[in-house]
């Protein structure tokens, strides 16, 4: 629900740093909670796409592309104008397995360890775009490793399922 508020804009209307309205192609995007956006080292931004249908990168198609584009190359904009720090300098990037089900990208400083940044759980935009690029349902049929801590309930049914 706290997604969906945001892009009503029943909440956080006043943190919204760039918005694309298209309801196809567009996207809203806000800081973090994370981030207390007092400095740059830690900067952490979401994109928050308008369709509601895209759950995580699972969903993704090269239908999706337009949409995909669209959030790195204006988020990186937005990001240059409101914050002064370029696109070079930035880590894009979505989680497998995401914390919510609602298809949303992480933009965080490249210097800045951020949680689920590493390998493991983040897919980098620009290398999800080029993969769609090269097979629409590349992500239907890839196996994707991700980690999971012991006391999530996805890692119980792993466990009851005899797969861990």
């Amino acid at each position: 629900q706290w997604v969906y508020n945001i892009l009503e804009k029943k909440a956080e209307a006043d943190r919204i740093v760039h918005e694309n309205p298209d309801p196809s192609n567009g996207f809203v995007l806000v800081p973090d909670l994370k981030w207390n956006q007092n400095q740059l080292d830690d900067l952490y931004l979401i994109a928050l796409v308008h369709r509601r249908e895209i759950k995580s990168l699972r969903d993704l198609t090269a239908e999706h592309l337009p949409l995909l584009r669209n959030v790195l190359q204006e988020g990186k904009e937005a990001i240059v104008k409101r914050f002064g720090m370029p696109g070079s300098q930035l880590r894009i990037y979505l989680h497998y397995q995401p914390s919510y089900h609602h298809l949303h990208v992480h933009f965080t400083a490249l210097g800045y360890d951020a949680p689920g940044s590493s390998v493991e759980r983040a897919h980098l935009l620009a290398d999800v775009i080029d993969n769609l690029a090269m097979d629409s349902t590349y992500y239907q049929k890839r196996a994707l490793t991700f980690p999971l801590r012991a006391d999530e309930p996805l890692f119980k049914k792993f466990q009851e399922a005899g797969k861990v």
